[in-house]
């Protein structure tokens, strides 16, 4: 497996700039996010109460999630009511084109202060890059599992989110093989792959350069499982269906 091309904190925003993506390690994302490894691994529990995925076009149910939506402006976080996720059909030609509604991101990982200083921080990090605004952040707490024999973090393959900036943070990885990251250049051939293996290792990404995608998971284990935390941030408000 290939380790991923860790930036130091300082370096992020330049690389983004540079090449579309950027990965931070563990010790990179509690610098930047001001917490520490112990309150990082405190919401990791969270993560083994997750429904499943009631959305699941190939007949799958290898997904549980979580969702909640934020305006992240500045040092400022407001929570916005319970909503659907929805994306276009050419961003999700799997599962976009509807509204899916998920169970919400329950109120103790919510007041979780590790929580907030994620996205506020994060968003920080997107308005170094992309320019200060208020972020309209979408949070996905992702298991994908191998109990029916291979689990899928991405079943729409490489594509695009419809956003400006994509953070992938793996929360936990066991007892499985295979979920290598891959990330292309959106108008060209160039890519690398890498496998996200420690927890907090964090993928930052240039939604309108890059496509990205994870490979299947198969199981070497009884039990096994891939836990993401993926935050997405837009300019413009939050993705809905188009009015009629």
């Amino acid at each position: 497996m290939l380790a991923p091309p860790f930036t130091s904190p300082r370096d992020v925003t330049r690389e983004v700039g540079a090449k579309g993506f950027a990965a931070l390690s563990p010790e990179g994302l509690s610098e930047v996010a001001g917490v520490s490894a112990r309150e990082l691994a405190a919401l990791r529990a969270s993560w083994d109460s997750l429904p499943p995925d009631p959305h699941l076009r190939d007949g799958g149910r290898y997904r549980r999630r979580r969702h909640a939506c934020f305006v992240v402006d500045g040092d400022a976080m407001e929570t916005v009511p319970h909503r659907a996720h929805w994306q276009p059909l050419e961003y999700n030609a799997l599962h976009g084109g509807f509204e899916r509604w998920f169970e919400p991101v329950t109120p103790e990982v919510l007041a979780a202060p590790a929580w907030r200083s994620i996205l506020v921080e994060l968003s920080r990090l997107a308005s170094s890059i992309g320019g200060e605004r208020p972020w309209f952040v979408e949070a996905h707490q992702f298991r994908i599992d191998t109990e029916g024999g291979i689990g899928r973090p991405t079943p729409e393959g490489a594509h695009r989110d419809g956003v400006d900036f994509v953070f992938v943070t793996l929360v936990d990885r066991r007892g499985v093989k295979g979920g290598e990251t891959r990330v292309f250049d959106a108008d060209g051939p160039k890519g690398l792959r890498f496998t996200m293996t420690e927890p907090w290792t964090t993928l930052v990404i240039d939604d309108s350069r890059i496509l990205h995608e994870s490979t299947p998971l198969l199981p070497i284990a009884e039990e096994g499982h891939r836990d993401t935390l993926v935050l997405t941030m837009r300019r413009d408000g939050f993705q809905g269906p188009p009015r009629t």
